[in-house]
């Protein structure tokens, strides 16, 4: 059994001030924001037009020998379907299947590789781990996952945002 997730709501907090973040700096093309005295050139995120595309890149995400090396599960294969609903994206461990929704209000908002990443961070948990689902070593992973994949400057902004809502990482 699981340890209580406790900073779970304090972790999507964090994250849709980074996804806000991006979408503002798409509007205006304005990739420029200051965070926490600091001022950071976001770089592009991935945004998915299918549940193929999220699969392909899933599955090129788990095969970079980086990834393989730090993470062992990496190894297993990930499925991504469709998730009933306008809700959160979510991993289901017994299948180990990414679920996102494909629309909200008329936007295809968890088809962007931020969300991804998060889930893939969930997969990527040893399998007999009994931490919070977002404990500080899923923290970890996930921000380390957007550095190596997204760039630096994204992990800077995701870190910043978790250590300010409050949230412990590592």
């Amino acid at each position: 059994m699981k340890n209580r997730d406790s900073q779970r709501s304090k972790v999507y907090e964090a994250e849709h001030l980074v996804r806000v973040m991006f979408d503002r700096a798409d509007e205006r093309g304005l990739r420029t924001v200051d965070m926490l005295g600091s001022s950071v050139t976001l770089p592009i995120e991935r945004r998915f037009a299918s549940l193929e595309s999220v699969q392909s890149y899933v599955d090129a995400v788990l095969a970079l020998d980086w990834v393989r090396g730090t993470w062992p599960c990496a190894r297993r294969s990930v499925r991504v379907r469709e998730r009933s609903g306008a809700g959160e994206a979510h991993y289901e461990r017994d299948t180990q299947t990414i679920a996102v929704p494909l629309h909200r209000g008329n936007k295809a908002w968890a088809l962007r590789e931020l969300v991804v990443l998060h889930e893939l961070a969930h997969h990527l948990e040893p399998e007999e781990s009994d931490v919070p689902a977002h404990g500080g070593q899923f923290v970890d992973r996930f921000v380390t996952l957007v550095g190596g994949i997204v760039g630096d400057e994204a992990a800077f902004v995701l870190r910043a945002a978790m250590l300010d809502a409050g949230v412990a990482i590592g």
